[in-house]
This record gives C-alpha cells, sequence and structure tokens, in this order.
C-alpha cells in the first residue's frame, strides 16, 4: 500500500469518528488532507470529500437510529428533499461561490452555537433551551416543512460547495430553529445528508470535480470510524455532548478566522 494511501485511510477513519460524535463536520479533516497528500485540484478536493461523506452519514445514521432511535423524521424529512436539491446546486456553485463569504456565514454560525451550548451548560441560556422560533410555529407542518426544505437546500448547497460536511451547519439550525435535542439533531442530520452527499456526489463526478478512487478509499475507511463516534456521542450526556460539540464548534470558527486571514495576506489589501 502506498503511503499517501495509508495517511489517507487513516485520516478517513478519524474523519468518520468526528462525524458519527457531532453528526457530520468530517470534511474539516479530509479535505485539508485530501489537499496535502493528493494532487487534486481544490474543486476536485471538495467534491470527492463530499462523497467521501456518504459513508459517515450512512453508517452514523443507521447506529444513531437502531441504537438510541434518535431520529426526527418530522423535521428531517423535509431537510432531506431540500438537501438533496441544494447538493446539486453546490456542487455547481463551487467554481463561481465566493468562498470568504461562506466561511465569514459559517464562522458567524459556529460562534453563536458555540455560545448558545456553553450558556446551555451552565444554565444561563436566556431562552432556556427553548428554539428561537415560536413553539406555536413549530406544532404546525404549514410551517415546519416549507422551514425545512428551505433551510435543507441553503446547507446543502452549503455542504455540497465546501465538501466540509452539512453537519457544522444542519446540527445547529436543528438545535437552534426547531428546538431538536443535541443526541436527535446529530442523528438526523447524519440522515439528511446521506441522500445530500451522494447527489451532490455524483454530481461533482459528472463535472469532473471528484476523484471516485479516493473517495471510495476515505468512505471505506471513515464507516466504522462513524459507528464508534455514534456509539460515543449516544454514551454522553446531553450537557457533556454539548460542550464537546461547542468546543469543536468554537475551533472551527478560530479554524476559518485563521484562513481567512492568511488568504488576506496572500492576495493582499
Amino acid at each position: 500500500m502506498e503511503q499517501r494511501d495509508a495517511a489517507l485511510l487513516g485520516i478517513g477513519a478519524a474523519g468518520g469518528v468526528v462525524g458519527g460524535l457531532l453528526g457530520g463536520g468530517n470534511g474539516v479533516l479530509t479535505v485539508p488532507a485530501l489537499d496535502r497528500f493528493t494532487t487534486l485540484t481544490r474543486p476536485q478536493v471538495h467534491g470527492t470529500s463530499t462523497l467521501a461523506a456518504t459513508a459517515v452519514c450512512v453508517v452514523g445514521a443507521v447506529v444513531y437510529w437502531l441504537v438510541g432511535g434518535t431520529v426526527d423524521l418530522r423535521v428531517g424529512a423535509g431537510m432531506i428533499v431540500g438537501g438533496m436539491v441544494g447538493g446539486v446546486v453546490g456542487a455547481r456553485l463551487v467554481a463561481v461561490a465566493s468562498e470568504t463569504v461562506l466561511r465569514v456565514l459559517l464562522i458567524a454560525v459556529l460562534v453563536l452555537t458555540a455560545t448558545k451550548l456553553f450558556l446551555d451548560a451552565v444554565g444561563l441560556d436566556p431562552a432556556r433551551g427553548a428554539a428561537v422560533v415560536p413553539p406555536d410555529l413549530l406544532a404546525t407542518a404549514w410551517f415546519v416543512v416549507p422551514a425545512s426544505l428551505v433551510v435543507g437546500t441553503v446547507v446543502g448547497a452549503w455542504a455540497g460547495a465546501m465538501g466540509l460536511g452539512g453537519g457544522l451547519l444542519a446540527v445547529p439550525a436543528l438545535v437552534l430553529l426547531f428546538g431538536v435535542d443535541l443526541h436527535t439533531a446529530a442523528g438526523t442530520s447524519l440522515l439528511v445528508f446521506a441522500p445530500n452527499s451522494l447527489v451532490s456526489g455524483v454530481a461533482h463526478l459528472r463535472q469532473g470535480t471528484a476523484s471516485l478512487r479516493i473517495a471510495t478509499l476515505v468512505g471505506a475507511a471513515s464507516a466504522p470510524g462513524a459507528a464508534l463516534g455514534a456509539l460515543l456521542a449516544l454514551a454522553l450526556d446531553t450537557v457533556v455532548l454539548g460542550v464537546v460539540f461547542g468546543t469543536f464548534a468554537l475551533l472551527m470558527a478560530v479554524r476559518e478566522v485563521v484562513l481567512l486571514l492568511r488568504r488576506r495576506a496572500v492576495v493582499g489589501p
């Protein structure tokens, strides 16, 4: 086995654990790994990472569903449909979308999510764990169905374009907008982005911005990691999982800020 392939297997396994534990986000490991250990172009890196994430989403969602029963189909069904639409859109946007704008939006969501989860952990959340959307609206399908479609489309397009895994946005959306508990949000997020990853990955393959061989290699290694990560998440108390996710979100926000500053330094004012 080539050294590069061994490295990709290791990154795939580690990314699987992260994805299973946090309901996605494994792309934060696979994207830089593919950029470093392969000769893929940047669009191909994003497309390959997206396609490889399919295994994480499928395995992780099955574990959450069978072991913990933590999947919300009421919200998830609309997000699945929207996510598939967004996945196709995202694959097409990867070459034209402003990466700076996408990263700034991600940073804002990550900081907001981390703040809420940390406040939840110490009992200081002003919303007291409730969603920002009024309960009356959440109780009616007339709001939940179209809202979940819109959220799924937006998050799916972002995930398809960036290749970082939709969980970084889907989990916060489920928690903040729909009042879903963190375990269920993670399981639902993985379920939502199983078809999204596949659809957007196939779109990338068709337009030449993904490598089937590398995606298969990384995906195969990530599957057992995803199962392990999901089992670990289900074993953790909600508060502890919230601190873990909040810390991860904050670290990712810092990482994105650093990447933006480096990119600006290279490009210039």
